[in-house]
């Protein structure tokens, strides 16, 4: 694995110890309807439609979306099981995930 997708797990473990992540489907689509939602990260192994759902929500909120590694590392690198969403709150660690 290359060292810039290592270097996005890594901001995502140090967003999470931040407080500034929250995952789970439902949770994502709460907070992003909330407002003061920075970044929305999709698992490139998450189903079609959770893809197409969290991006609509995240276009119609004005929010910023990627997709980006597999659900297992992505649980990993915040502490948790297999996460097919993560949304970062903090606009330094979004930008950061997004170089």
């Amino acid at each position: 694995m290359n060292h810039d997708v290592e270097r996005r797990y890594t901001f995502l473990g140090f967003a999470q110890k931040a407080g500034k992540v929250a995952s789970g489907e439902n949770t994502v689509e709460a907070k992003i309807k909330d407002r003061g939602s920075c970044l929305v990260v999709v698992a490139e192994d998450a189903p079609e439609h959770t893809k197409e759902r969290m991006q609509r929500l995240a276009e119609q909120y004005h929010v910023k979306y990627t997709v980006f590694g597999e659900k297992n590392r992505l649980g990993q690198s915040i502490g948790k099981s297999p996460r097919n969403v993560i949304l970062i709150s903090d606009k330094n660690f979004a930008a950061q995930l997004l170089q």
